[in-house]
């Protein structure tokens, strides 16, 4: 005779046991890809508006600056946006990951992160910027609060706590 079927059994929170990726994570996760989306934008829209580059460096400089000196910092701008960017990407990618994965660690770090990106955008309001690059700056900044908050809520903290086995 064959056993009746039944429900499988609820989802332990012992060590050992898999507890299913729950909604605010994976929302989590999807704002984080797209804090990396909108650092890519920001890496395009740096790049495209090259042209209008030296020009504001001579409009915001206090000296005569020397043609060696205006492209140095033509250059130092236009390197330093592309690798900031880059790592910006890598890290929101490498944080939608872990945090996918459950690893509590990268909470942490997100965490981390989402505060020196808070100091970066309170920063920017004091120097002289283009517009779009300051709503550009506070969206990313609104897709790592999104995230943090959803990271460090009650549905998700089941889920890191059975990666670290903190039960």
């Amino acid at each position: 005779m064959q056993p009746y079927p039944s429900a499988p059994p609820p989802p332990s929170n012992q060590p050992g046991s898999t507890l299913p990726q729950p909604r605010s994570v994976r929302t989590a996760v999807r704002l984080m890809y797209a804090g990396a989306a909108l650092d890519a934008i920001g890496v395009i829209l740096g790049l495209a508006t090259i042209g209008s580059l030296k020009s504001a460096i001579v409009k915001h400089s206090s000296k005569q600056l020397t043609a060696n000196q205006i492209h140095g910092l033509e250059v130092f701008s236009i390197v330093g946006t592309v690798v900031i960017g880059l790592i910006a990407i890598g890290l929101w990618l490498w944080m939608a990951w872990a945090n996918g994965k459950g690893r509590n660690w990268a909470r942490i770090v997100s965490a981390v992160l989402f505060g020196i990106d808070t100091l970066s955008l309170l920063l920017s309001f004091t120097r002289a910027n283009v517009i779009g690059a300051v709503i550009l700056g506070v969206l990313v900044w609104l897709a790592g609060l999104g995230a943090v908050i959803l990271i460090f809520n009650k549905e998700s903290t089941p889920f890191f706590r059975q990666q670290s086995g903190q039960y």
